[in-house]
């Protein structure tokens, strides 16, 4: 059967996903077995949390992308391709000769659980994971009973999706490529009847030539809106109104000055928690207080809580349900405290991710001492395109590690970042930067010179060769004796 390109096959019982360890494709993973589907996967260099969110939806991974995954009996009735699977791959050849019906994550999704869903896509270079988060978590706590897909582990539930049992589906829409045989971006797939438009940068250096390229994919997905629809844009961005400029529905600004605002009021450095007000038109909407501390994270609930008040939900029923959100795994995430070091976890890989949580975090901990740890892991963040934006990105830390670039091989030397250079432009701001050479010396350098009450935020869009594990146990080891 060729590749398919609308519906899904008949006759439809097993699924096989190749790239399952991925965010997105773990996610349907639990989406599907919730719906009765059996599920298997195949993927390559699975760590933590992904592996033990598969672990326990009961789903056996296959290691590497080997034709021997697809020797199952009785044969799956489709197979599901993630992005990061080139077509080079063994087994995405054998898919082909074998003659299975494939299709790609997002085509999928769209068919089964969106055709009849009123759909609130979040797109945009930053903050998709929490505004997608803080959606969901708010519509199930108002009694919406909505279906989701976030990327990132929300703390309090033991799934990062699920199709929902009412008429509202809340996602996470990605501007990255479908598949190897679709090179469009993944939103478009996800039948958008309210987007939220939260920044729109240049990113995904592999894919997209500069910030021009970026913005055509976002203006496909303005541009595919319907007229009945609602788009909630970051509107004192300038790249956004550009991206809008011709949008066929409604458009609500949000953003310092615009008709949709938000003002903070008060930040408690002891319990890590943020309370602001939301603003339409200047006036009062509702005050909430949350996890989720920062000018970024301020705006990122400004749009989440405009995107459910137009839905009919009452503000003082949401702002009741947000104070019960407890945050994302790897946005900010405390993972211990050894010896009064508080040591967080962070997906920012991005500059302006990195500036915007430190800031953050900042404003959470207030004075106390801040070290940064961050690796150079994305596809991006390897390469000499960002090397000046990062020399900034630190200035809100006092200690900056910069670790080695991960696996630098498929990136022409003249295209690297360069870590030396970065670590000797950050101490030229002002200040104490190192480049170390792995993870060990990272964790000893930690270890040995931090005192209680610092912060440390360990930033990598990865595993970080366990980092985070060894460097706490490492503080426990100092500490407890």
């Amino acid at each position: 059967m060729p590749l398919i390109d609308s519906g899904l096959p008949e006759s439809l019982e097993r699924v096989h996903i190749m790239g399952i360890c991925g965010t997105a494709m773990g996610a349907i993973a639990g989406m599907l077995v919730d719906a009765g589907y059996t599920v298997t996967g195949s993927d390559k260099g699975v760590y933590p949390p992904m592996s033990d969110y598969l672990a326990g939806l009961g789903v056996a991974v296959m290691e590497g992308f080997n034709a021997a995954n697809l020797d199952q009996t009785p044969p799956t009735d489709l197979v599901v391709v993630g992005n990061v699977i080139r077509a080079i791959y063994e087994e995405a050849q054998a898919v082909v000769e074998r003659d299975l019906p494939y299709c790609s994550f997002p085509h999928l999704l769209g068919e089964l659980f969106l055709k009849s869903s009123r759909s609130i896509v979040v797109a945009g270079t930053h903050g998709k994971t929490t505004t997608t988060a803080l959606i969901a978590w708010m519509a199930d706590g108002v009694g919406l009973n909505p279906g989701y897909l976030v990327g990132g582990v929300v703390v309090g539930w033991d799934r990062t999706a699920r199709a929902g049992g009412g008429s509202h589906f809340v996602i996470e829409g990605d501007e990255y490529d479908t598949a190897f045989f679709d090179k469009e971006p993944k939103f478009l797939h996800y039948r958008a009847r309210t987007a939220i438009l939260t920044s729109v940068e240049f990113d995904h250096a592999d894919i997209y030539r500069d910030l021009d390229h970026v913005q055509q994919s976002f203006r496909k997905l303005v541009a595919g809106m319907p007229e009945d629809g609602l788009l909630i844009a970051r509107w004192d961005h300038p790249e956004v109104r550009e991206v809008c400029a011709e949008a066929p529905c409604e458009v609500w600004g949000y953003g310092p000055g615009q008709d949709w605002d938000g003002r903070v009021e008060s930040v408690d450095h002891d319990a890590g928690t943020m309370t602001f007000t939301v603003l339409r038109d200047g006036a009062p909407v509702g005050t909430f207080t949350s996890c989720m501390v920062g000018e970024h994270n301020l705006y990122n609930q400004v749009a989440a809580v405009a995107s459910l008040i137009r839905e009919g939900c009452a503000p003082d029923a949401l702002a009741t349900a947000l104070a019960t959100f407890r945050g994302i795994k790897r946005r900010q995430q405390v993972l211990d405290e050894p010896g009064g070091v508080t040591v967080l976890d962070d997906f920012a890989h991005h500059p302006t991710a990195v500036r915007l949580t430190l800031g953050a975090l900042r404003m959470r901990f207030g004075g106390r001492r801040m070290w940064a740890i961050f690796e150079p892991r994305s596809a991006s963040s390897r390469r000499r395109v960002f090397q000046q934006a990062y020399a900034g990105a630190f200035d809100a830390a006092d200690q900056v590690l910069i670790a080695p670039l991960h696996d630098p091989s498929g990136i022409p030397e003249a295209e690297r970042l360069d870590p030396e250079g970065l670590a000797a432009a950050v101490r030229a701001r002002g200040r104490e930067a190192m480049h170390l050479p792995d993870v060990d010396a990272i964790v000893a350098t930690v270890a040995a010179n931090a005192m209680e009450g610092d912060v440390v935020a360990v930033m990598s869009n990865g595993g970080f060769g366990g980092l985070h594990g060894k460097l706490i146990a490492a503080l426990h080891e100092r500490f407890d004796r």
